[in-house]
């Protein structure tokens, strides 16, 4: 067992409000809760206010804190935390995954945007949909890099829980060698390879 699923959330000291998620309007938290998980160290986790990427991190549900959800970054992993990163790198994709279970279909599904009260999303399989994507992107020389941020865990007419996905475009990094933009670029995608590997697997 982790180390980290001991770690205190100490509420006296100023916390990182990015990485405080509120899970208040969520009708099925506890299965918000399963799904979120599936992606922890699987998908990075954007900071805007400290400009800070994580790659290593424990999500935690603390009881003292009522619906909320806290983004860990491992205190012994320095190097998992990557700086630099410009808000001005992050976009918004329209891409949401969801969990398949909840539409009787295994692992983890791909579909665009969705809105509450809407027609039903046409999904896609994770794996499938990531390799289009990805094979598209490199078509145009651009590379695919997914992400999540605060805000980003949602849910569908209070059913389905699913995840906005936001991507970090390297070459906006302006400010950062290339050398660092190439690391930014394969911590990432060593996260989203793992993540596609086992898409088919996970379910919550």
């Amino acid at each position: 067992m982790s180390t980290m699923e001991h770690q205190e959330v100490d509420l006296t000291k100023p916390q990182n409000q990015d990485l405080i998620w509120d899970m208040d309007n969520m009708a099925r938290r506890e299965l918000a809760e399963r799904f979120i998980k599936l992606f922890e160290n699987r998908l990075c986790v954007y900071s805007e206010s400290v400009r800070q990427l994580y790659t290593n991190y424990n999500l935690h549900f603390p009881s003292d804190m009522g619906r909320k959800m806290v983004v860990l970054p491992n205190p012994y992993a320095f190097h998992d935390t990557l700086h630099g990163i410009d808000v001005q790198a992050i976009r918004k994709t329209g891409l949401c995954v969801l969990p398949g279970a909840v539409l009787g279909k295994p692992g983890l599904l791909l579909t665009t945007q969705l809105k509450s009260g809407g027609p039903g999303p046409k999904t896609m399989p994770f794996k499938a949909a990531l390799a289009q994507i990805i094979s598209s992107q490199k078509k145009a020389g651009d590379v695919f890099l997914p992400i999540m941020m605060k805000g980003d865990l949602r849910e569908f007419d209070q059913q389905m829980p699913y995840i906005h996905l936001h991507r970090l475009q390297v070459n906006s990094l302006t400010r950062l060698s290339s050398f660092e933009r190439d690391d930014i670029q394969q911590s990432i995608t060593h996260k989203l390879l793992m993540l596609y590997r086992q898409a088919d697997s996970l379910n919550c």
